[in-house]
């Protein structure tokens, strides 16, 4: 018995796509195409259901583009908006409502959604030492911080997360952090935000999440299990930002919500809006009902990038509000990678989807089908365009295609398209057809159920597999002179199966689906009921459903491919610093640099970045200050050979007195690296 029996309505949502950029078809793998099958699927099983889905338009992701292209947030939002928007639409991810955040009925129930939390004393508030850029006077959003990552040291991680490794990071988490805005190291300086403490929670969501196991994806419920292990610790859900949605408080001028606090609140004003558009009641899609029978399902599709949000932070927001039902499941996907090489929008490595739809026109369900193929469902999985081009021509072409060309024209040729009985509609009347093909629809609806879109995929596959056998091992070709109402019946049973496969091709590829059903001259119908062909319906005429991709055309996108990651490394060559005035001879030869080694090392109390390093210079052993701390370990740099100016006059720092200063580089990202002999030197020796 089909599971989906169990809840009278279901809530559908998909990751709110940032407004900073367009589509490429790793988002489609990760959080749409799973979520728009499943939706097609409920509705053709006859489910109350609403897919909601909208731009995310707030967080530092925005700003920063708009920094970028010299341009304003809103200017950017809107931009990207309307193209993500128009994409979805060719595409054919059926959405009910694409809504936006910067929508006055968001903004409106994101403030009540705060108001409601610190009404009833659920948030912490304290100061904190946060990242401050003072060149440009402003505290530093997470997303306007890079460094180097603590767990997998990939050196470009964001504040907020590592996207090589896709762990959730504070600031204060990366090494040598980085302003994105300035290029220097920021400063931490104190500042008040309102946190929700997510370990009072942590005692529930345990118990929670644990109801959840064997019925969650094993990577879905695993990531969280590690979460929880770690420890959850309060996470602020306010920040000091110039763009988002005010704080609701008179002492928290100038603060704006937290992206991740007010984005997943994105499905609840987006059905709110989809409600007042058609007259419906949006609360019985969110809400707890007196009758907990009537409860709705809420689901969320996302990538695994996004699971702590969706499974830990909303959850636990969600459950402190007190009114709103919680998830029944995340199917996160993994990640999708292109040609050997993670997908990556700062280096331009992606298929963009509003580019394949002008590449590609009208072929839309040759993606569609490709990318259900290889969805990374609990895995990571991989796209290349020989692979592309490999399931269009071998399997859409030559199985699909050909079955359904092969029956269209034979009924044409034999009988100028028309049916031909009497008494009862044509049926599938070969009994060893009929249970091959319950058993399809057996497997294909528990695969769709538990989330297996690539085998439920393959589950329709195998129906025209069946029809292309059952057509050969018939022969009508053959027959329809020797035994004609053999050769009929032939051809009646197989454009029953191709109406069967239209119909349970309706969630995977449902242009093509609409275009057997036109040729079968019949309305669309629901996976419970049958196609009707009474005598003397008219077929409509055979067409390809689809075409042949040549070898050109896959080698055009390879060599695009190419292009971009060329074009992409050229952008990445490293920001040198510009050269300072010009300085005479006699200025250069008054510095005396010489060779040395540190002797001793050790930290400087009460500082972060200071080392006192004893140094034998070949001329005596002294004592140099350094700020070099955040860059090496002291007992990893005794021995080390360095270049150090000994006729700098001394100074005192921090009541120490230096003797000289090591000559350090430092790249745009503040990294520093000693300047040393590439060989063993006496100490002593001159720089010249």
């Amino acid at each position: 018995m089909s599971q989906l029996n169990k809840y009278k309505r279901y809530t559908i949502t998909s990751a709110l796509p940032y407004a900073n950029g367009p589509l490429h078809i790793g988002h489609l793998a990760g959080a749409y195409l799973p979520a728009d099958i499943f939706v097609r699927y409920l509705r053709l099983m006859k489910k109350d259901v609403v897919y909601i889905c909208g731009s995310d338009e707030h967080g530092a992701a925005i700003t920063i583009k708009a920094k970028k292209e010299n341009t304003t947030p809103k200017a950017i939002i809107d931009k990207y908006h309307n193209q993500i928007k128009e994409s979805f639409e060719e595409f054919g991810i059926s959405f009910d409502i694409y809504h936006r955040t910067s929508s006055d009925i968001h903004h409106d129930l994101s403030q009540e959604f705060f108001l409601n939390l610190y009404e009833k004393g659920e948030f912490v508030e304290k100061f904190t030492d946060q990242y401050y850029d003072q060149e440009y006077d402003q505290f530093l959003a997470d997303r306007y911080i890079t460094g180097t990552c603590p767990v997998c040291s990939y050196d470009r991680a964001y504040g907020d997360q590592c996207e090589n490794c896709g762990t959730s990071l504070n600031p204060t988490d990366l090494i040598t952090p980085i302003s994105t805005l300035s290029g220097q190291p920021p400063v931490l300086k104190p500042t008040k935000h309102w946190y929700l403490p997510l370990d009072k929670y942590q005692p529930w969501l345990e118990q929670w999440i644990d109801t959840k196991e064997g019925e969650w994806k094993v990577n879905v419920f695993g990531q969280c299990r590690s979460w929880l292990k770690s420890g959850l610790q309060p996470r602020s859900m306010t920040r000091d930002l110039d763009w988002g949605i005010d704080v609701p408080l008179a002492e928290a001028k100038g603060k704006k919500l937290y992206v991740w606090m007010d984005a997943p609140i994105g499905y609840i004003s987006a059905t709110k809006q989809w409600a007042i558009d058609n007259n419906k009641d949006w609360q019985l899609y969110w809400k707890k009902q007196a009758n907990t029978e009537d409860d709705s399902c809420l689901m969320h599709f996302i990538g695994k990038d996004n699971i702590v949000f969706h499974c830990i932070i909303f959850p636990a927001i969600l459950k402190a509000h007190g009114d709103y039902i919680l998830p029944q499941n995340v199917p996160a996907n993994e990640f999708l990678n292109l040609e050997g090489d993670k997908l990556s929008t700062s280096r331009n490595h992606a298929v963009w989807l509003h580019e394949y739809l002008e590449e590609f026109p009208g072929k839309q369900d040759e993606l569609r089908y490709v990318l259900t193929s290889i969805l990374p469902e609990t895995s990571d999985s991989e796209f290349t365009w020989k692979d592309y081009q490999a399931r269009v021509n071998n399997e859409l072409v030559a199985i699909l295609g050909n079955y359904v060309n092969r029956v269209m024209i034979l009924m044409h040729k034999y009988y100028n398209g028309k049916v031909e009985t009497t008494g009862e509609p044509v049926s599938l009347t070969n009994g060893a057809l009929n249970d091959e093909l319950g058993g399809y629809y057996d497997e294909l609806g528990k695969n769709l159920e538990s989330y297996r879109f690539r085998a439920a995929m393959q589950n329709v596959m195998d129906i025209a597999r069946m029809g292309n056998r059952y057509l050969t091992e018939q022969e009508p070709w053959k027959t329809i002179k020797s035994d004609p109402e053999s050769a009929k019946t032939a051809l009646h049973n197989n454009l029953v199966l191709i109406g069967h496969l239209a119909t349970c091709l309706q969630p995977f590829l449902p242009g093509t689906a609409d275009k057997i059903f036109g040729m079968l001259n019949v309305p669309p119908v629901a996976f419970d009921q049958e196609i009707e062909f009474a005598n003397g319906h008219q077929l409509n005429p055979a067409a390809l459903l689809f075409a042949k991709v040549e070898d050109d055309v896959i080698e055009a996108q390879m060599q695009k491919l190419a292009d971009k990651k060329q074009s992409s490394l050229a952008a990445q060559k490293p920001v040198v610093a510009p050269a300072k005035e010009n300085i005479s001879f006699d200025d250069f030869v008054k510095m005396d640099i010489r060779t040395g080694t540190i002797l001793t090392a050790e930290k400087v109390a009460k500082t972060k970045k200071l080392l006192k390093l004893t140094i034998d210079t070949g001329i005596d052993e002294r004592t140099i200050v350094s700020g070099i701390a955040e860059h090496y370990e002291p007992e990893n740099i005794i021995g080390q050979q360095v270049s150090i100016l000994v006729n700098l006059e001394p100074r005192e720092i921090k009541g120490i007195m230096s003797q000289g200063m090591i000559l350090m580089a430092e790249n745009a990202e503040g990294k520093l690296c000693f300047v040393s002999p590439t060989n063993a030197f006496n100490d002593g020796s001159v720089v010249r």
